[in-house]
């Protein structure tokens, strides 16, 4: 296995009497202290919660059981208690999700290898995939069953797939996102999705004394264009649209930029190799979805590769890309529509405008609409499977 969410998949399959090697490129100490996501759907609560995963996350993650949607100078409430018959999210971030999966696989003597570099995928339409990588100076071979490339976007394994054999989909959106790590406390209880004339923001959270607070910018922008002055005068004009609300300022501890875009790789089996999460899809932040797809895909595989060993069956192997794409498919368009909802796109006609100006007037309105986005803001399932 490679990478992140390999950890997890790890720890499911050694649930299963099952060994398993992770290789991680980069330290234990940056892949634990990278902020990144930070919201888990419910099935993903449960499932960690389930697998013995769940200590830290039930007692420091934030439960949110709605967000804000602000338009207009108005305010509009997404309740999930009530349109998701109490469902919710909880704020916990994918590095606490990181540290605890580590400690679990460590504290069971899992076997993970930081700092692997020179990763190379062999016969991986072989019964015996090889896998050849460098560690410590020295350059290893491991033969597996089977590898799991959750090595992200940029990682070895899609590429190791022969591009004739690929398929896939792609969405460049023309902004990005401008992000803060601020040093303040939340100044909501819950996320706020801002579309304002100026532009797209959204405030949240990762604790009680730790927020992040993001703004739509241009794909090409770099720190240097935006200023703290300017980032927070951009974060009032965007959020502080609404009467007695104030966001509060803190000091920066850290700035990133986010190319907006969407992709999927359909083709997440070849031979005995398996896609999962970046590695197969990138969906755009404002749905959430990410880091719960990357987990969703784990938890079908790990269920596939327990099954083959168990009774030696394929069945589930083979439906792998069909269970996770369902998913995927549904993840990708809500994220597509919570960007199209929210942002303000440069070459928007006065008709496009006003569609989308349509469709918030109907969210804000239409309780069956406010329904359909909580249902899948908290992790919509399908259940034919």
């Amino acid at each position: 296995m490679l990478d992140q969410p390999a950890p997890l998949l790890s720890h499911l399959l050694a649930r299963q009497g099952i060994d398993s090697l992770v290789l991680e490129s980069r330290s234990r100490d940056y892949i634990e202290n990278r902020v990144r996501a930070g919201v888990l759907e419910q099935g993903t609560v449960n499932l960690l919660t389930e697998v013995g995963l769940g200590d830290r996350l039930l007692k420091e993650g934030i439960p949110h059981h709605g967000i804000e949607i602000r338009f207009d100078n108005q305010s509009h409430r997404i309740d999930f208690n009530e349109l998701t018959d109490g469902k919710g999210i909880s704020i916990y971030g994918q590095q606490e999700v990181v540290k605890d999966l580590i400690s679990a696989r460590i504290k069971e003597d899992g076997k993970i290898l930081f700092e692997v570099s020179d990763v190379e995928l062999m016969g991986i339409e072989s019964d015996k995939p090889t896998i050849k990588f460098s560690h410590e100076g020295e350059v290893k071979q491991s033969e597996c069953d089977f590898i799991a490339g959750c090595d992200g976007f940029h990682g070895v394994s899609r590429k190791s797939i022969p591009e004739a054999k690929r398929k896939s989909f792609s969405r460049d959106y023309p902004f990005a996102w401008l992000g803060i790590l601020v040093e303040a406390a939340p100044s909501s209880e819950e996320l706020i999705y801002a579309n304002s004339e100026a532009g797209f923001a959204l405030h949240s959270m990762r604790s009680p004394t730790i927020t992040r607070n993001y703004i739509q910018c241009n794909p090409d922008d770099s720190f240097e264009d935006w200023s703290n002055d300017r980032i927070w005068q951009a974060l009032h004009d965007r959020l502080e649209i609404v009467n007695d609300w104030k966001l509060e300022e803190g000091e920066i501890l850290e700035k990133g930029i986010t190319p907006m875009r969407s992709y999927v790789c359909e083709t997440m089996r070849f031979g005995r190799l398996f896609l999962a999460g970046d590695a197969a899809h990138i969906v755009p932040p404002t749905g959430a979805k990410g880091m719960n797809l990357a987990i969703s895909d784990v938890n079908y595989l790990s269920e596939a590769i327990s099954e083959w060993y168990a009774k030696g069956s394929e069945d589930l192997i083979k439906i792998y890309p069909k269970k996770c794409l369902q998913q995927v498919w549904r993840g990708e368009h809500f994220s597509w529509y919570m960007t199209s909802l929210l942002h303000k796109f440069p070459d928007s006609t006065p008709f496009q405008q006003r569609l989308q100006r349509a469709e918030l007037e109907y969210l804000f309105s239409s309780s069956s609409a406010s329904k359909s986005l909580a249902e899948n803001y908290v992790g919509y399932r399908f259940d034919q499977y």
